[in-house]
């Protein structure tokens, strides 16, 4: 079996900065992890807020072609003036 050896106190430095360079560099690729892990739950939360909006701008369009179409049938073709509240027929 063979002796045990000391390291040099330079080969010690050498190693321990190794060591730490490396615990640095996990620790730096876990926080990117995280990072993407945040951008990718608030792309989530966004998507999910645009399709709501998409919804309730669909659902607006079909109520205002139900009230234009309502009001078509009430007064016929016009416009409205709303600082009036006066209905103006297409003549």
């Amino acid at each position: 079996m063979s002796e045990a050896k000391k390291f040099t106190q330079e080969e010690l430095d050498q190693i321990t900065k190794l060591r730490d360079a490396n615990a640095l560099k996990i620790s730096e690729f876990g926080q990117v992890e995280l990072e993407v892990l945040l951008a990718e739950q608030r792309l989530d939360a966004l998507e999910k807020a645009k399709n709501s909006l998409k919804a309730n701008y669909i659902e607006l369009q079909t109520t205002e072609q139900d009230l234009v179409r309502t009001l078509n049938e009430k007064y016929g073709a016009g416009q409205v003036d709303l600082s009036s509240g006066m209905f103006i027929p297409v003549k």
